[in-house]
């Protein structure tokens, strides 16, 4: 009887953890007399030629701690499933043959997919072309329906964190306002959390447009109370009312995501001219995508490998592992995609920070 053997593609975005989840599924699949092969490059290792090789969970061992992939990743190309602005395209159905064809000549029983909305909304049009899918929830920005946190997300926030912590000694010193812009894409859950734990004073978020009259309000009451620094946590998605989404790199690529990107810049130059105070900005940018994984992320991540290991075991097919404390369950990857979690009005988080006397912009 031939070996059991599955595959697994990193895609999307690089994120905190990716290691850690490969080297999982390759342990919880060995201990089962199964083999795990390793897709190269994204969804675009599954064409031709086939970049594939088996994993061997031993020499992964000393790689799960560190950030990145050891697979690669993309999030361009071929297999671009969001464009614009989030916007979905389908995958020309040439090409899924072509990756259907490869999956069955590797003699895989199935494809661990990892990877954010959109690398999973790849996963289901593969699915729907006849190749079992289990998916593993991955982006820094948590805005996945159906799990209470992404891995990556923990790490991004602890080092969005510590950096509003060295600003805020920087502010401080030269009475500035000081603008820290994150990533997050369309939900501000980094900017937000990051924010309420490095002591912002302003957190701006997708999910609230600001007026610039609010946040020199709230600048205006801190010198008041005798505070001459102002710290800004500042998502990427961040807009004025009325005003669109600012982005990076001008006429936006085809088959690629907006870059989105120098709200931060904007914010300062305007905040300076209307207060007459020094404004800088610092952009977290991709320091945010690397890096060791925290504590958390770590465990969280291997919960997920060993949990879609079990979801192949049950040809529990089309399903992406989701934490929902205390449990490690599988949903349904359409329940997943194509809606973004965003940051409530009224959660828990919003009204610790207006407790607070936090400034959102509104």
């Amino acid at each position: 009887m031939s070996k059991t053997r599955i595959g697994i593609l990193t895609g999307g975005g690089d994120c905190p953890g990716l290691n850690t989840v490969i080297f999982s599924v390759a342990k919880a699949a060995a201990k089962r007399g199964w083999e795990t092969i390793g897709i190269y490059g994204g969804f675009e290792g599954l064409l031709e030629p086939v970049c594939a090789e088996p994993l061997d969970y031993l020499k992964l061992d000393a790689l799960r701690f560190l950030g990145g992939t050891v697979l690669g990743t993309s999030n361009k190309g071929r297999f671009a499933a969001k464009v614009g602005h989030g916007d979905s395209r389908q995958i020309d159905p040439d090409i899924l043959s072509q990756a259907k064809r490869n999956f069955d000549a590797l003699g895989l029983r199935a494809l661990v997919v990892v990877g954010g909305d959109g690398s999973l909304s790849i996963g289901l049009q593969c699915m729907q072309a006849g190749i079992p899918i289990v998916g593993v929830p991955k982006t820094i920005d948590n805005d996945l329906h159906g799990t209470a946190v992404t891995f990556g997300f923990d790490t991004a926030v602890s080092f969005a964190t510590e950096a509003l912590d060295r600003l805020r000694t920087t502010a401080q010193s030269h009475n500035r306002i000081m603008v820290c812009e994150m990533m997050g894409r369309y939900a501000g859950w980094i900017a937000a959390h990051s924010g309420i734990a490095g002591g912002a004073s302003v957190i701006l978020v997708p999910e609230i447009p600001f007026s610039y009259e609010s946040i020199c309000k709230k600048i205006a009451e801190r010198e008041e109370e005798g505070k001459f620094f102002t710290l800004i946590a500042c998502a990427e998605g961040a807009h004025e009312k009325g005003g669109d989404y600012v982005t990076q790199g001008g006429a936006q690529a085809t088959n690629r995501e907006a870059r989105l990107g120098g709200v931060g810049a904007v914010l300062a130059a305007e905040l300076g001219r209307r207060t007459g105070k020094e404004a800088r900005v610092c952009v977290l940018g991709h320091l945010q995508r690397g890096g060791i994984p925290t504590t958390f992320d770590r465990l969280l991540c291997t919960r997920f490998g060993v949990h879609a290991v079990r979801l192949i075991e049950d040809h529990q097919y089309g399903e992406m592992v989701a934490n929902r404390p205390p449990h490690t369950i599988g949903i349904p990857i359409v329940d997943a995609i194509g809606k973004l979690r965003t940051i409530q009005p009224d959660s828990d988080i919003m009204v610790v920070g207006r407790s607070l006397g936090v400034c959102f912009g509104d």
